[in-house]
């Protein structure tokens, strides 16, 4: 399926750019995804704004059932849309080495604060 090819090599960019920008540059980045995708007067991405934005993501040629699957799977509170956090936890979800990372970022981030408050 030539969809699920461009979805996995968006998925490898992420990987990519974690690398690139850490972990505060990334969510940097996706938050900036989120905005350019969102509905602007409701502020989540629904059906319609994704449907819209479909080519900046390169989903052109994705049927609407497609993407009202990827709005539903996104969508963890159900109100019909994917606000900002939603929106980043998809694309992690969707990126199996970010969710390695992100435990490590964890850890990293764990031991930077016990380090601060040992030195206090």
């Amino acid at each position: 399926m030539a969809g699920a090819r461009e979805i996995n090599g968006f998925q490898d960019n992420l990987a990519r750019m974690a690398d690139k920008l850490g972990g505060e540059g990334l969510i940097a980045e996706l938050c900036k995804g989120f905005s350019l995708l969102m509905d602007r007067d409701k502020g989540v991405i629904t059906f319609e704004s994704l449907k819209t934005n479909s080519d900046f993501l390169g989903l052109k040629g994705f049927s609407d059932d497609e993407l009202r699957s990827m709005v539903k799977e996104g969508d963890l509170d159900g109100d019909g849309g994917i606000d900002e956090m939603e929106f980043c936890v998809l694309m992690f979800r969707l990126s199996p080495e970010l969710m390695e990372r992100s435990e490590e970022w964890l850890e990293h981030a764990l031991y930077q604060e016990f380090l601060h408050h040992g030195q206090n």
